[in-house]
């Protein structure tokens, strides 16, 4: 069966919109949702197709403005599956709303790694190498050449990895429902979303401190030793839950940004890091 030949003629009208719509993701991005306000820029026909209240509308969009960052090519696939997802939740009054996110955070992770190795590791370094070589025999279509190389691919697959994302959701979906497996999904999604988390935080948040002790010109303790002798990356760790703690108590992402910033030219000034 050709890949999209079940869509009814609205939602191919709506697949249309999401193509167009995606890739614009990061276009508002910042430090607390990434690309949370493209997602559901791009969710908003579906959101006002299958939802007739207002307050539904504006749940299903604060819903979808939450933290969302993956490969603008792999993105589309998600967006089908949560779209798809939005639609259950309209129709079924028994539909668990939490599932959209845990879903979206547990595909996102390993999407972004294999859209980032594809498209930017490899993908663009051919159609880089193709276009240099044919730069320097002179050829004016250099340029276009990488361009079409590059972005053929790109296109295609946000196109039909939509559809595909809301094809698979709409089918599978109610099948999980129907077995019971849907709360299963939930938890593993929810697990992965967070050991996906857990991921982040140790490979984005640093910190390596230069205190350390002498004794007649030899160093006798090394604190970053002996830190992650304890465990390894215990301060990003408290430092990520120091951060958290402070989102619960309604502290503002900006000033937290702000005063790690300090915090860190302090520390760097008297040595400690």
């Amino acid at each position: 069966m050709k890949l999209g030949e079940n869509l009814t003629k609205d939602e191919k009208k709506l697949m249309h919109k999401l193509f167009w719509r995606s890739g614009p993701m990061y276009i508002s991005v910042n430090p607390v949702t990434m690309g949370g306000a493209g997602f559901a820029y791009a969710l908003m026909p579906f959101i006002n197709k299958f939802y007739s209240r207002k307050e539904d509308r504006a749940a299903a969009l604060e819903r979808n403005t939450q933290y969302f960052s993956t490969t603008i090519p792999c993105a589309s696939f998600i967006m089908g599956i949560a779209a798809s997802m939005e639609k259950e939740n309209a129709e079924n009054p028994d539909f668990d709303e939490n599932s959209i996110n845990a879903i979206k955070t547990s595909l996102m992770g390993p999407l972004a790694g294999i859209g980032d190795s594809l498209f930017w590791g490899v993908w663009r370094v051919v159609c880089a190498g193709i276009g240099i070589t044919l730069a320097k025999q002179g050829s004016f279509l250099a340029p276009i050449l990488f361009l079409l190389m590059f972005n053929i691919p790109n296109y295609l697959m946000r196109y039909y990895g939509g559809i595909l994302g809301y094809s698979l959701g709409s089918k599978y979906i109610k099948k999980l429902y129907a077995n019971g497996m849907i709360e299963v999904l939930t938890k593993a999604a929810s697990i992965l979303g967070l050991i996906m988390v857990g991921a982040m935080t140790i490979s984005t948040v640093l910190f390596t401190t230069k205190l350390h002790l002498t004794m007649g010109g030899k160093e006798i303790l090394n604190v970053q030793n002996v830190l992650n002798t304890i465990f390894k990356g215990l301060i990003p760790m408290l430092v990520t839950l120091g951060c958290f703690k402070l989102l619960n108590k309604k502290v503002g992402v900006i000033a937290m940004i702000f005063g790690i910033v300090v915090l860190g030219i302090v520390m760097s000034l008297l040595g400690i890091v």
